[in-house]
């Protein structure tokens, strides 16, 4: 068994925390994970901590990295603006590749995480099923930058790169700004909490809109499937679990999980309405002993405001990785469920 190094950047997130975990399965990865906070080492994962908008800083990291193989790049950073949004998320990715290109001569491919934004999907309704083949909208985009970036880097150099552009994604994680799953536990324990029925917060039409979420374990496997087959290289794939649905349907079975009843929507901000329920949380973590986290830590409600205001679809085609021998598949009902059960399993919601 050939064993490879990856280097996990974003390692704290959803999305890199479970790439780790899927990384550590396979048996033929040592893994280093790179975040602003660091994490445990454990087995063949360490971590580093690092501020990448550091360009001094991130050198001197990983300047010790030689035995890198394949980069997964999943840090973000977020701004009050779009165009605000283009400058540090382009620079931490500079200073990866940066530092780590001159320090590991068996480097083979470096993999970026983007989204829909590179179809305009936070602008309004957009061309749907949207394609990787789709032309480009007018910038500012990130996402955009970034892949361009590494088109004209890869030029001059041995490596290859891959991008991977999932709809919202979905699993188990703290402290994440882009965690709909936690969104919606905590939104619908206090719910329960307070005695009212599970309401949608969000636009009327985005009740009945089309969307489609991605399983966190699905990407992580679609993310070395990318970053180690053929197909992969120099190619973006849309992924997505293979199924859409309506909140319109999936709302009442998320509130028979909790126990609750439906009541029709009502549009709310939810950066507002649970702006002051941190004294609620906390005697909730009491009441139930929960694993005592901190509301600050909790759930991202504008992440959640930003996405049930899509009253348009907001669905990809992603028969492209399909074709190209990715053939996963999460029901996405079942994944919701799933994480929502995990999420009681650890304590973190009652």
């Amino acid at each position: 068994m050939t064993q490879k190094t990856s280097l996990v950047v974003g390692a704290r997130g959803v999305i890199g925390g479970n790439l780790i975990e899927h990384l550590e399965s396979l048996g033929d990865w040592n893994v280093v994970g790179l975040s602003r906070r660091g994490g445990i080492d454990r087995g063949r994962v360490r971590h580093i901590a690092v501020d990448l908008l550091d360009s001094e800083a991130t050198a001197d990291a990983l300047q010790e990295l030689s035995q890198v193989t394949h980069v997964f790049y999943a840090a973000y950073q977020d701004r009050p603006t779009w165009a605000e949004l283009v400058p540090p998320n382009l620079a931490m990715l500079t200073n990866v590749v940066d530092a780590i290109e001159p320090v590991a001569p068996e480097l083979e491919h470096i993999s970026l995480m983007q989204g829909y934004k590179v179809y305009g999907a936070h602008l309004g309704p957009f061309a749907t099923p949207a394609k990787e083949s789709d032309p480009p909208h007018m910038p500012p985009e990130f996402n955009v930058d970034q892949q361009q970036f590494l088109e004209r880097r890869q030029a001059d150099a041995s490596w290859t790169w891959s991008a991977l552009r999932p709809s919202v994604v979905a699993g188990v994680g703290l402290g994440n700004p882009m965690n709909l799953a936690m969104v919606i536990a905590v939104y619908a324990s206090m719910s329960r909490e307070l005695g009212i029925p599970l309401r949608f917060p969000g636009r009327p039409g985005a009740y009945t809109s089309l969307i489609e979420m991605t399983d966190a374990d699905l990407l992580a496997k679609a993310t070395v499937w990318a970053a180690t087959t053929e197909s992969g290289r120099n190619e973006a794939y849309n992924i997505t679990n293979g199924d859409m649905f309506r909140w319109s349907s999936m709302w009442p079975r998320i509130a028979a999980f909790f126990d609750l009843d439906v009541a029709p929507p009502l549009e709310m901000t939810l950066a507002e309405v649970m702006a002051d329920k941190e004294q609620l949380w906390n005697g909730m973590i009491e009441r139930h002993g929960l694993v005592s986290t901190p509301y600050s830590d909790l759930s991202s409600w504008a992440f959640g405001d930003f996405v049930f205001a899509w009253d348009y679809d907001v669905i990809s085609d992603s028969s492209k990785s399909r074709r190209a021998g990715f053939h996963e598949y999460v029901d996405t009902e079942a994944m919701f469920l799933r994480i929502f059960q995990d999420l009681r399993d650890q304590r973190l919601i009652p």
